[in-house]
């Protein structure tokens, strides 16, 4: 599989569109369109694969499922997983000939957007660093009442160093690196320990995200029963997600049916009381 310019150009616009201070804005960009899986949808329309790109999205997007940036603190940006490393685990899912719904095609997707993660902490912090300069300079015009000035660092600089960083990075690696990528099984026989590696490994990682997830949502251990009550459902009895939807709804159902009982004896209780 290959990327030719004007996909890589589109995917390094979409990278500097999309982040925590991109163009778009906070809502447009970072909650939505940045994340592996609505980006994997405009990835899939610009490589022409869309089908692909949602399996490898998905995957990808269980690992950094509760991801969250407090106070400007990333630890991966996500506009580079997306746009940098869903292309890339794109190529080398079919440069490999695995499945991209399989263990070892999702592993090897995982790996390689993980291994882009970091990349797009360095573009994300190189764009901040660039931020403070051009805030000293405003501060300095702002001495000086040079509104010019304070109009340029406060809305166009910004914007320029942001999209340099940003758009020269990913187009670079998305055109000259899947042809790296596409080539791993050349390289990394499918059955050597590298490539085995890798789908262990990537295999692991969406239990660190779900992990994560958890421990922000469970306030109480005995919370954690409902979680593996609905994994048991869907991994042992291969229920779907619709259908364990509908058997917690109807849990909650009884479980609201139980709860308004118990407080019907107590207030008729009450009553006799009185």
């Amino acid at each position: 599989m290959e990327i030719n310019i004007f996909q890589a150009l589109l995917l390094a616009v979409m990278a500097s569109l999309t982040s925590v201070i991109g163009a778009l804005g906070t809502t447009y960009s970072w909650y939505t369109l940045s994340r592996p899986l609505v980006a994997s949808l405009v990835v899939g329309l610009i490589l022409g694969d869309v089908k692909t790109s949602i399996m490898v999205g998905a995957a990808i997007q269980v690992v950094y499922i509760a991801l969250v940036t407090p106070g400007g603190t990333v630890s991966a940006d996500l506009r580079a997983v997306s746009y940098i490393g869903i292309p890339l685990a794109v190529a080398a899912v079919k440069g490999a000939g695995l499945n991209p719904a399989s263990a070892q095609g999702a592993g090897l997707a995982v790996s390689i957007g993980a291994l882009v993660g970091t990349v797009g902490t360095v573009m994300f912090y190189s764009t901040a660093t660039m931020n403070l300069i051009w805030q000293q300079i405003g501060w300095k015009a702002i001495d000086k009442l040079n509104y010019r000035i304070i109009y340029l660092t406060n809305f166009i600089f910004p914007l320029i160093s942001h999209f340099v960083i940003a758009f020269l990075p990913t187009f670079f690696i998305t055109y000259y690196g899947t042809d790296i990528v596409a080539n791993l099984k050349e390289w990394l026989p499918m059955d050597g320990i590298p490539m085995k590696t890798m789908f262990t490994l990537g295999s692991l990682l969406p239990a660190v995200g779900i992990g994560i997830l958890l421990k922000q949502v469970v306030q109480n251990p005995v919370d954690l029963i409902i979680f593996f009550f609905g994994f048991t459902l869907a991994a042992a009895l291969k229920i779907n997600l619709v259908g364990a939807a509908f058997v917690g709804a109807m849990i909650a159902f009884l479980n609201y049916k139980i709860i308004m009982v118990g407080a019907g004896k107590k207030s008729a209780s009450h009553e006799e009381d009185l």
